[in-house]
């Protein structure tokens, strides 16, 4: 158990469960990192390669955006060992196999993430009900369909934007992870008159500097294929993406892409992450003393997370979006300001404000981290 420890400081984790059944080969960790402000939201994450620190850090960064959001709801996150391509009956026992094992841990509400959607959390609903982003038929807000954690990042590319010196017009994108979070922000930023000039998913990218074609991208998504069968440009390794030249970088794929030896790639003046820890602390560092403006992921991308509380509480969509385009227009704007003014990193100062949030939420508990009514929200 010196994993858990390694990991364990004044915040938590407050549980981590492996979660073991041979019989249908399902592996996952959840970890439930605090809940001082409120029941647990945190996604399910699919994939081989996932693991225990992984886990470990994305719950953490549940915490902080959920505190940062101002919502009523602690951190956690669950990860689950397979590839999320296998047969859909096998994909649904393993999802299935997992809601039952942790049907009594009323700290942790499921949500998706990569390898999961809300067909998912439909059957995840029909086993436990503890669940959000449920499919609109049955009632739920589906937030990957409606971008809802893209319509965040647009809205902090907006504000972002006051602080670097340019304007959305003409504005050169690059998207690494063209999935449900990268397709939706390139669809909304397109919109704005940005242009998309490369995007990357798991098989390669794409890039042509005269711009792609959103709607053709997420076309071919929607078909099964990979952005590397767009056609019209040049197709590069699926790494070669950090070099491509642009205005706006947006990372929307796994933790960790761009780090110390390859940060000095980039090329952009404007990063705004859309995945959960996607840059390490070296690389952010890197940036900011070279003045390129880097919004924190718990603050540009908590979109998904504000509409997947909204739809726990019974909101509309519309209510959603609205709701979403106030938060993070708001975190966005007092974070960059403060960077300005302390002369800190974003980070810093997006950590500042969580961190504010969730002691003053612990100090109200009789037993700090312990004390979460299950059920309550």
């Amino acid at each position: 158990m010196d994993d858990v420890f390694e990991f364990s400081d004044e915040l938590g984790p407050l549980k981590v469960i492996h979660v073991h059944e041979p019989s249908v080969g399902l592996r996952a960790v959840l970890v439930v990192d605090n809940v001082a402000k409120g029941p647990s939201i945190g996604g399910v994450r699919m994939a081989e390669d996932v693991s225990t620190e992984e886990c470990f850090r994305l719950a953490r960064a549940m915490t902080f955006k959920n505190a940062a959001a101002g919502l009523p709801h602690g951190g956690g996150k669950a990860v689950l060992y397979g590839d999320p391509r296998m047969p859909k009956p096998q994909k649904q026992q393993l999802i299935r196999a997992l809601a039952n094992a942790l049907r009594e841990v009323e700290q942790y509400i499921f949500a998706p993430d990569m390898g999961t959607d809300e067909e998912c959390m439909a059957w995840v609903r029909d086993e436990i009900a503890r669940v959000v982003a449920l499919p609109r038929e049955i009632g739920g807000i589906p937030l990957d369909e409606i971008g809802a954690t893209g319509w965040g990042l647009r809205n902090a590319v907006d504000v972002a934007l006051e602080h670097c010196g340019f304007s959305i017009e003409g504005a050169r994108v690059v998207v690494q992870g063209f999935g449900a979070v990268g397709k939706h922000t390139a669809r909304f930023l397109a919109a704005e008159g940005a242009v998309l000039v490369a995007a990357a998913d798991s098989a390669g990218a794409i890039h042509n500097p005269d711009g792609l074609n959103v709607d053709a991208l997420i076309r071919l998504k929607g078909e099964g294929k990979s952005v590397t069968a767009y056609g019209d440009g040049q197709v590069l390794e699926r790494d070669a993406v950090v070099g491509v030249e642009c205005d706006i970088w947006i990372p929307a794929a796994r933790p960790d892409v761009v780090h110390d030896d390859n940060v000095h790639r980039l090329k952009t003046r404007l990063v705004v992450q859309g995945a959960n820890i996607p840059f390490t602390s070296g690389a952010e560092k890197y940036l900011h003393e070279r003045g390129v403006v880097c919004v924190p992921d718990f603050i540009a991308n908590a979109g998904g997370v504000i509409c997947a509380a909204l739809e726990y509480q019974g909101a509309t969509q519309a209510t959603a979006m609205q709701t979403i385009e106030e938060k993070v227009r708001r975190n966005t704007g007092m974070v960059l300001e403060a960077s300005t003014k302390q002369q800190i990193l974003p980070r810093e100062a997006a950590m500042e404000l969580a961190m504010t949030r969730i002691r003053k939420a612990m100090s109200f508990r009789r037993f700090s981290l312990f004390s979460c009514a299950p059920g309550h929200v």
